[in-house]
């Protein structure tokens, strides 16, 4: 099981990512990533009262802190600070989703590897002895 990884908790350091900070956005989640600080990754949960009530928020929250867990747990590359800002759909939108955009916005951020771009193969041709016999129709 991944640890989680370690939290940003003072305004001044929540602060000091969104002003110095890139921005990546995505239908569920939206993340501000300072690069070069020194010491681990960490990261910072904050959603607004213009998402829903106190519940609502809470479980934005968890949401993504679970997600932040499962994606940066044990093998969280050094030297970033990031604050996770939950929106609207996060508390409602299917967790592998969320996931997706998670990850998206640490690539974007340039906290994760891009992504493997996979060569296209091209069928393999066959000679013309080869093919199977067609039946009559």
């Amino acid at each position: 099981m991944p640890a989680r990884p370690p939290r940003l908790k003072l305004r001044r350091e929540f602060k000091l990512v969104a002003s110095r900070g890139l921005r990546a956005a995505r239908p569920g989640v939206v993340v501000q990533v300072l690069k070069g600080t020194d010491g681990p990754l960490r990261v910072g949960f904050t959603v607004t009262k213009k998402v829903g009530n106190a519940v609502i928020r809470n479980r934005a929250k968890r949401r993504l802190r679970e997600a932040a867990r499962l994606l940066l747990g044990q093998d969280a590359p050094a030297g970033f600070d990031l604050v996770m800002i939950g929106r609207d759909a996060t508390a409602r939108r299917d967790f592998a989703t969320l996931l997706g955009d998670l990850r998206g916005a640490l690539r974007q951020g340039g906290v994760l590897p891009p992504k493997e771009q996979h060569a296209v193969l091209a069928p393999k041709e066959q000679p013309a002895g080869d093919l199977p016999p067609t039946e009559p129709s």
